[in-house]
């Protein structure tokens, strides 16, 4: 890939387990519709990883599926195939799936259990303003460095704005 291709992630960032929203917004399966549709608009967010009891994922149900689809919990209503990754995944991986699968979110699990889930917002974060902490080196993107470095909690006149390389 070169340095001019858009898909180029920033070179900070490279595993699922550094850009997954944690923890994850869940459904039990026996979730109503009208508990699905509350959790959805609660946390703003457009779909839900529903669990069994021993907190395996075991379908998804999205905005799509409450509109499209018939039923009224959410084991009638889920989408059973879902695409999980690891922590370990790489980032670049990860936004394969999303582009050539036409997904917007994938559940990360350790050992089988649900740790977070990555969406195409959190790979498209990568490629936002990088804050370096000049007292212990801790990197943080967003549009201004944060009040507080939160390794060593420095204030936020010792962040400079690190670099993008071209394309990222």
């Amino acid at each position: 890939m070169e340095a001019g291709d858009p898909a180029v992630m920033h070179p900070a960032v490279s595993s699922a387990g550094e850009i997954m929203s944690a923890p994850a917004i869940t459904v039990p399966v026996g979730s109503t519709r009208t508990t699905i549709a509350d959790t959805l608009t609660r946390h703003r967010i457009s779909a839900v990883p529903v669990v069994d009891d021993s907190g395996q994922v075991v379908g998804l149900v999205s905005e799509h599926d409450l509109l499209a689809k018939t039923g009224d919990r959410a084991d009638e209503l889920m989408t059973t195939a879902v695409v999980s990754v690891t922590e370990d995944t790489a980032i670049e991986d990860i936004r394969h799936l999303l582009v050539d699968r036409r997904i917007r979110r994938v559940p990360v699990t350790r050992g089988g259990e649900l740790v977070g889930v990555v969406s195409r917002g959190d790979v498209v974060a990568t490629m936002a303003t990088e804050w370096v902490c000049q007292v212990c080196g801790e990197a943080t993107r967003g549009a201004e460095p944060p009040e507080r470095c939160p390794k060593c909690h420095a204030g936020a006149d010792r962040f400079v704005r690190q670099e993008q390389p071209p394309g990222a």
